[in-house]
C-alpha cells in the first residue's frame, strides 16, 4: 500500500482544519526575523498546495515539488493559476535543481516520513546544497512525545458527511518508528468506496535532529515549540526547527 495514493483525493476535506494561514504567518515572521531579503523559496513535500498558495499570494517565486503525483494533479489544479511557481514531481532525498534559494520550507511533519537516519542526512545535506549562503531551513516534526503517547498503539474513528475512517497505529519501541493502517470509507452518490493506506513515520528526538543537522553542514539552529518563539517542552507534539547556512 503507497502512501498519499487515493488519499490525495480526499486529503482536503480531512484536512480542513489545518490552520495553514497562522502556519504561513509564524513563517513569515521567521523570515522577518532571521532578515531575509530574498524572495526565493523552494517548499518541499508541498502535499496538494494549500500552504503553497499563501507563498504565491505574498509574493515569493517559488518552487515546490511533492513525490506523490497524486497530490500534485491537487495542487496542480490550484497553482495554475500563478505565474510565480514551479511545481515539480521530485524525492526528498533525492531532488536535484538548478537553482538555489534563500528560503527552504517543509510543513505539516513531512520529515518524519524519512525514517532512518541516512537518508535523513541525506534529505539535510541536499537542503544545504540547495541553499544560497545566509538561507535558512524551516521544517517541524510531530514529537517523539507525540508519536510515542499520544498516537502510539492507539485507534481513531473520525466521519463527516463525505469520508468515514477507522486510524489504527503500532508503535514499533526498537525502532521507533509510528505504523499508521488507515482505512478509508468515501460516499459515492449511494454506495460507500473502500480503499486503505499505510503510512510510516519516524520518532525522533530533538537531539537526533539537531546532530543530523551539524552533520550536514549547518551550526546556527533554533529550536520551539510550534507556532511559537518558545524551548519546546518534554510534552511539546509539534516542534519547529531552523537551520542557517
Amino acid at each position: 500500500m503507497e502512501a498519499y495514493k487515493e488519499f490525495a483525493y480526499i486529503y482536503d476535506e480531512l484536512m480542513n482544519d489545518v490552520e495553514y494561514k497562522t502556519w504561513f504567518e509564524y513563517i513569515k515572521e521567521i523570515i522577518k526575523t532571521k532578515n531575509i531579503k530574498g524572495k526565493k523559496v523552494l517548499e518541499m513535500a508541498c502535499g496538494t498546495g494549500n500552504f503553497t498558495e499563501y507563498l504565491c499570494n505574498e509574493g515569493y517565486d517559488v518552487t515546490c515539488f511533492d513525490i506523490s503525483q497524486e497530490m500534485l494533479t491537487i495542487a496542480y489544479q490550484k497553482l495554475r493559476k500563478y505565474r510565480n511557481v514551479t511545481i515539480l514531481n521530485q524525492d526528498m532525498t533525492e531532488f536535484k535543481l538548478k537553482d538555489k534559494f534563500d528560503v527552504i520550507v517543509s510543513i505539516c511533519d513531512s520529515i518524519n516520513y524519512i525514517t532512518d537516519l541516512k537518508n535523513l542526512h541525506k534529505v539535510f545535506s541536499n537542503v544545504y546544497e540547495h541553499l544560497n549562503e545566509g538561507g535558512i531551513f524551516i521544517f517541524d516534526i510531530n514529537s517523539y512525545y507525540k508519536l510515542k503517547n499520544i498516537i502510539g498503539n492507539n485507534v481513531f474513528v473520525d466521519e463527516n458527511e463525505k469520508v468515514f475512517y477507522v486510524w489504527e497505529n503500532y508503535y514499533d519501541n526498537n525502532l521507533d518508528v509510528c505504523e499508521f493502517y488507515l482505512n478509508f470509507f468515501v460516499k459515492e452518490c449511494d454506495r460507500y468506496k473502500r480503499f486503505e493506506e499505510k503510512h510510516l513515520q519516524k520518532a525522533y528526538r530533538s537531539e537526533e535532529i539537531i546532530n543530523a543537522l551539524k552533520l550536514a553542514k549547518f551550526n546556527t539552529i533554533d529550536v520551539y515549540d510550534a507556532f511559537t518563539f518558545k524551548a519546546p517542552t518534554n510534552n511539546s507534539e509539534r516542534i519547529n526547527f531552523i537551520a542557517k547556512k
